[in-house]
C-alpha cells in the first residue's frame, strides 16, 4: 500500500509529483496522436470524395466549369458594397413604377441563304379566271435535299495517225487530265468526298464501304485506305509550308492529346501516339503534329528554335522550352481554375474564395470583347482592372497556402498557381494575349471525336497522314471556309501549281485565288 501523502518525505514527494507528470505528459501525447491520425482521416475523406466528384464530373457531368458564387464568398475589388447595392435597388424600385417591360418582339424563322440554287414552282388558283386579275402574291420557301448522285465519267482519248505511211510523225493521242489518282478510278469529287466524311464527319472508311455497297458500287475497304493515303499524300508540299510558317510565329498555344497507333512490330497490340497541337489565335492557323512520344525531345521540331509568346498548361515538357530568354511563357488560367474547382467538395468557402478572384478576371476578358477593344485599349483595360485582382489573389494565396493539409486538392490547386504566378500575370502586358489555352483546346475536340468512332491509325505513317488534314481543316474552320470546297480545290491545283506560289492553296488564301 501506497503511504499517505501527509508521511511521505520530501525526496518521495518530488518523486510522486514527477510521476504524475509525466503520466499526463504521456495522455497528451496519446490525445495529441489520436487528434492528429482522425485529423488525417477527415483529410483522406474529404480526398476521397473529391475524387469521386471528379470522376462523376468527367463521367456524367457537364464539362463546363460554371462556378456559382455563395455568400461566403469574399469581397473583391470593384465589388459594389451592401449600402452601393442597397441604393441601386432603392433606384430601380423607383424606375420600375414609370419603365414596363416590353416584351421582346420574336425575330420569327431565319431565311434561308441565297447561295443555294433555287426552284421556283408557280401555282396559280383553280377555276375560272376570266375577269380577275392578279393582285399579287404569297412566297413559301421550304428546305429540300437531294441525295448525292455517283456518275461514271469516261474519257475517249481519240487517236491520229499520218495518211502517209512514209512519215514520220508519230501517233498522236489525246491528252488525259491530271487524275485524282494515278491510275485509279477516284475523281477529284469522289476523293474529297471520303476524306470529308472520315476526318470530318468521323466515318470510318468501313462504313464507307457500307455505302457504296447500298449503291451497287463495290469498293473493299482496303482500295479506300489506299486511295485516302495517296490523297493526303499530295498534301504534304503544302503541310511542308505551313510546319515552317508556324515555327516563324511569335505566338503559340500548344497543347498534346493521345491516339492509338497500331504497332507493326507487336501484332494486334496499339501504341499510344501523342498529336501536338500548336495554334497561333491571331493569324487563326493551327497545326497538327504527330509523334509516337510525350518527351520533351517530341516538340523540339517545332519548338526547338522558337522565339516568341509560348502558351500551355503545367505541363514540365513546355516549362523546358520556355526556359529559353526570347521565350515568354504563358500559363493557362482555365487550369488554375480547373483545380480549384477539383477543390470544391472538399473546401468549398477557400475554393469559392479563389473561383471568385478567378471569376473577375474573366468579367475583364468579358467587358474587353463585348467592348471591341483594340490590342492596346485591352491591355489598358486589363492594367486598371485585372491586375489589382491578380495582386489581391496573390496575397490571398500566400496567406492560405502554408495553412492547408498536405495532399488536399485545396493545397494543389494553390501550389499550383503560386508556382507558376508569373507564367499566369504574364497575358497582362500585351492586349494580342489571351487568359487561357481555351483556344488551342477546342481545336482538338474534332479530333478527339473521330478518335472515338474509328478507334485508332493504322500505322505511325497513317497519324501523321491524318494530322496533314486535321490541320488543314481546323484552319477552314476558323476562317469559316467550306472544307469540302477548299480541299477539292487544293488537290486539283496543287500538282500542277508553281511551288513559289503553294500558300496560295491554304485554306485561308481560299477566296483570294480562283477556285477549280
Amino acid at each position: 500500500m501506497s503511504k499517505p501523502l501527509d508521511q511521505l518525505t520530501k525526496a518521495e514527494l518530488l518523486a510522486l509529483l514527477e510521476q504524475r507528470e509525466q503520466q499526463v505528459a504521456d495522455r497528451e501525447r496519446v490525445i495529441a496522436e489520436k487528434e492528429r491520425i482522425l485529423a488525417e482521416k477527415e483529410a483522406y475523406e474529404k480526398q476521397l470524395l473529391a475524387m469521386i466528384e471528379k470522376f462523376k464530373r468527367m463521367s456524367f457531368a457537364q464539362k463546363r466549369e460554371r462556378f456559382e458564387g455563395n455568400k461566403d464568398q469574399m469581397d473583391l475589388p470593384f465589388e459594389p458594397t451592401q449600402e452601393q447595392e442597397r441604393q441601386q435597388q432603392e433606384e430601380f424600385s423607383r424606375k420600375v413604377e414609370y419603365i414596363r417591360r416590353k416584351r421582346p418582339t420574336h425575330t420569327g424563322r431565319q431565311p434561308l441563304p441565297d447561295h443555294l440554287p433555287t426552284e421556283e414552282i408557280e401555282i396559280h388558283p383553280e377555276g375560272d379566271l376570266t375577269g380577275m386579275e392578279c393582285i399579287g402574291k404569297e412566297v413559301t420557301e421550304e428546305l429540300d435535299y437531294i441525295p448525292a448522285q455517283y456518275i461514271r465519267r469516261r474519257y475517249i482519248r481519240y487517236k491520229y495517225a499520218p495518211k502517209d505511211k512514209y512519215s514520220s510523225a508519230g501517233v498522236k493521242i489525246g491528252l488525259l487530265p491530271e487524275r485524282a489518282i494515278p491510275k485509279g478510278i477516284p475523281g477529284y469529287g469522289l476523293l474529297t468526298d471520303i476524306l470529308t466524311r472520315k476526318y470530318l464527319e468521323h466515318m470510318p472508311l468501313y462504313r464507307q464501304a457500307q455505302r457504296f455497297k447500298r449503291e451497287k458500287i463495290p469498293i473493299a475497304p482496303t482500295t479506300l485506305e489506299g486511295w485516302v493515303k495517296q490523297g493526303l499524300e499530295k498534301l504534304e508540299p503544302l503541310y511542308d509550308c505551313l510546319v515552317a510558317d508556324t515555327k516563324a510565329m511569335g505566338y503559340l498555344m500548344v497543347d498534346e492529346s493521345t491516339i492509338r497507333v497500331l504497332d507493326g512490330d507487336k501484332k494486334g497490340a496499339c501504341h499510344t501516339g501523342y498529336y501536338w497541337v500548336y495554334h497561333n489565335p491571331l493569324e487563326k492557323t493551327v497545326l497538327f503534329d504527330y509523334r509516337p512520344t510525350r518527351g520533351k525531345e517530341a516538340p523540339s521540331a517545332i519548338l526547338e528554335n522558337f522565339k516568341g509568346y509560348l502558351q500551355s498548361d503545367g505541363y514540365a515538357v513546355y516549362e523546358h522550352y520556355a526556359d529559353n530568354k526570347e521565350v515568354t511563357h504563358l500559363a493557362c488560367w482555365a487550369h488554375a481554375r480547373r483545380k480549384y474547382f477539383e477543390a470544391l467538395v472538399e473546401n468549398k468557402k477557400l475554393a469559392s474564395e479563389a473561383l471568385g478572384f478567378i471569376g473577375k478576371l474573366y468579367d475583364v476578358e468579358r467587358k474587353a470583347k463585348k467592348l471591341n477593344l483594340s490590342a492596346e485599349d485591352r491591355k489598358k483595360l486589363r492594367l486598371d482592372e485585372a491586375l489589382p485582382v491578380i495582386n489581391k489573389m496573390s496575397e490571398w494565396i500566400k496567406k492560405q497556402l502554408p495553412k492547408a493539409l498536405p495532399k488536399s486538392e485545396l493545397r494543389k490547386a494553390l501550389f499550383y498557381s503560386a508556382n507558376r504566378w508569373a507564367e499566369l500575370s504574364n497575358y497582362l502586358y500585351d492586349g494580342e494575349l489571351e487568359i487561357d489555352n481555351n483556344p488551342v483546346e477546342r481545336e482538338i475536340r474534332s479530333m478527339v471525336v473521330g478518335r472515338k468512332n474509328y478507334l485508332f491509325a493504322g500505322s505511325h505513317k497513317a497519324a501523321q497522314r491524318a494530322a496533314m488534314i486535321y490541320s488543314f481543316f481546323g484552319i477552314c474552320k476558323l476562317h469559316d471556309v467550306n472544307p469540302q470546297q477548299w480541299l477539292e480545290h487544293a488537290l486539283r491545283n496543287i500538282m500542277t501549281i508553281n511551288h513559289k506560289n503553294i500558300r496560295d492553296l491554304y485554306p485561308q488564301n481560299f477566296n483570294h485565288t480562283t477556285r477549280g
